[in-house]
C-alpha cells in the first residue's frame, strides 16, 4: 500500500522536529550549582531522552500503523511544548536552546498540519 504524500511530510518533519529537540538537550547548560545537582541534571536528561523516544515511537505508530490517537498525542504535546515554552523564554529570555526549540515547534506545526489536511485524512485509522 502507497503512503499518502502528506502522511511522508508529516512524518519526514515530526522526525526532524525530534532531531532538534534531542539537539536542544544536548546544549542545555548542565553546570550545576546549589539549586540543582549533578543527579537532578542526569535525571532531567534521562526523562528528555525518553520523551524523545516515546515521540519517536508515536509518529511511528501513526505514519505506518495507521494509529489516529498518536497525531492526538502529538498535537497536546505541542501544546504543552509551546506553553512551556513561553514561560521559559519568559523568565530566561531567548536562548540557544529555547531558539532551537522554537524551530521544533514550528516544524512540528506544520507535520501536524499535514496530517489532518490533503490526502492523509482517509489513511489513519480511528
Amino acid at each position: 500500500m502507497n503512503v499518502p504524500s502528506n502522511v511522508r511530510r508529516f512524518e519526514a518533519l515530526l522526525y526532524a522536529s525530534l532531531m532538534l529537540d534531542a539537539l536542544s538537550v544536548a546544549v542545555q547548560d548542565r553546570t550545576p550549582n546549589a539549586e540543582v545537582t549533578d543527579q537532578m541534571i542526569m535525571t532531567a536528561t534521562l526523562l528528555a531522552a525518553g520523551m524523545i523516544l516515546l515521540l519517536v515511537y508515536f509518529v511511528w505508530l501513526a505514519a505506518h500503523q495507521r494509529k489516529n490517537w498518536p497525531r492526538w498525542v502529538l498535537a497536546a504535546a505541542l501544546v504543552l511544548s509551546v506553553i512551556s515554552l513561553g514561560q521559559i523564554i519568559g523568565a530566561k529570555g531567548l536562548e540557544l536552546d529555547s531558539a532551537i526549540e522554537i524551530v521544533s515547534c514550528a516544524l512540528t506545526t506544520m507535520g501536524l498540519y499535514f496530517s489532518f489536511t490533503g490526502d492523509a485524512q482517509g489513511w489513519f485509522d480511528a
